[in-house]
């Protein structure tokens, strides 16, 4: 009776997988603990919790066959879509951003849904045409994708478009977009350039110039990228220690615990530090990317595939920031960064692959 509970709860958990992933928390609660200072375990118990839910939620989420997960796909989009556009009219403003709808018992970011339902949309309306794909399918797909993009970069939030816009392109490129559509997509958005930078608002073009001279404005917009750089200079081969770091602990380092607290680590463990956490994060890539390659149908290729590019891009975005090669966007670092809701969704997007993996026979027939 016990082995059979147990064999029902991990039956459906891909252990390589999950033993990245649980690597890669543990990192982060470590260094979490360190960046929170005074307020280390109050921090820690909080992410904990976070965990804890996360954790339940990849288990339900690996236990559902990926067929159910596509008849989930057109209910969860229009919900988003729905919810982006009543964000947009009935929306609470916080910070100057209009990203949040209240409920009455309580407040949702749409936009984090979307970060589930556009690779799930995508890969089921691309494995239903799976016969017969046509030109005019992709510019479908296109399409389907702009619509919560242009909402979201109304609210604005440009880090969550830009990672939903790198989701849907990762289910466009591996369902089969040319070659040629995709040089053009990068001369023409090159091009467009000039245009973009008019209907930008001023934070977004003081992020771009910070980049190129961050000491333009040391005590301003170039704050974070100086004080982020210093950190991870500071470190050097080996670190300064846990709970050793200078920048973090005096206050010198903003957001330390959420979107650069891939700064206190790199200050703390220094240059072999980075190469373990690479390390680990390259293991969690590429089992994604072996789930991927060996699903048992066009739906379940495309969606784990886009699910691990999806995961690479938030830690190659988060890390460039951090350490000065890309504008500040406010991502967080995954699985290690402060957060319930991007903990949830991303646990979320690993239960989708090992759903696609421990499933492949039941979407094969």
């Amino acid at each position: 009776m016990i082995r059979r509970i147990i064999k029902a709860l991990v039956d459906h958990i891909d252990g390589p997988l999950l033993l990245g992933v649980l690597m890669l928390t543990g990192v982060g609660l470590v260094v979490l603990f360190s960046a929170s200072g005074g307020d280390g375990y109050d921090k820690l118990y909080s992410q904990l919790r976070n965990l804890s839910f996360a954790m339940v939620a990849l288990w339900v989420v690996a236990n559902i066959p990926p067929q159910h997960l596509m008849r989930l796909a057109v209910p969860m989009y229009t919900t988003g879509l729905i919810l982006l556009i009543g964000v947009a009219l009935i929306g609470d403003v916080r910070m100057g951003a209009r990203r949040w709808l209240n409920l009455g018992v309580m407040s949702i970011q749409p936009s984090e849904l979307m970060k589930v339902a556009i690779p799930l949309t995508l890969a089921w309306y691309f494995h239903r045409h799976e016969a017969s794909l046509r030109i005019q399918d992709f510019g479908f797909a296109a399409v389907l994708l702009l619509l919560p993009v242009a909402l979201i970069l109304k609210q604005p939030d440009l880090g969550t478009a830009l990672l939903i816009s790198a989701s849907g392109f990762f289910v466009l490129f591996l369902a089969g977009l040319s070659w040629r559509f995709l040089i053009a997509i990068v001369v023409g958005g090159a091009a467009s350039l000039p245009v973009a930078w008019h209907f930008m608002h001023d934070y977004q073009r003081r992020r771009i110039l910070t980049l190129l001279d961050p000491s333009s404005d040391p005590l301003g917009a170039g704050y974070h990228i100086i004080q982020s750089t210093i950190a991870i200079g500071s470190g050097g081969t080996v670190g300064k220690g846990w709970l050793k770091g200078t920048q973090g602990h005096l206050d010198f380092l903003p957001e330390r615990t959420t979107d650069f607290i891939f700064a206190v680590f790199g200050e703390e463990f220094g240059l072999v530090g980075n190469l373990i956490l690479l390390v680990l994060y390259l293991i969690i890539i590429g089992r994604g990317l072996i789930i991927a390659a060996n699903a048992g149908s066009l739906f379940g290729r495309l969606l784990a595939g886009a699910v691990t590019l999806t995961f690479f891009t938030y830690a190659f975005v988060n890390m460039g920031m951090v350490s000065g090669i890309l504008p500040v966007v406010g991502v967080p670092l995954p699985l290690v960064s402060y957060g319930g809701t991007s903990m949830v969704t991303m646990m979320v997007g690993f239960g989708i692959l090992m759903s696609v993996a421990t499933h492949r026979k039941l979407v094969a027939t």
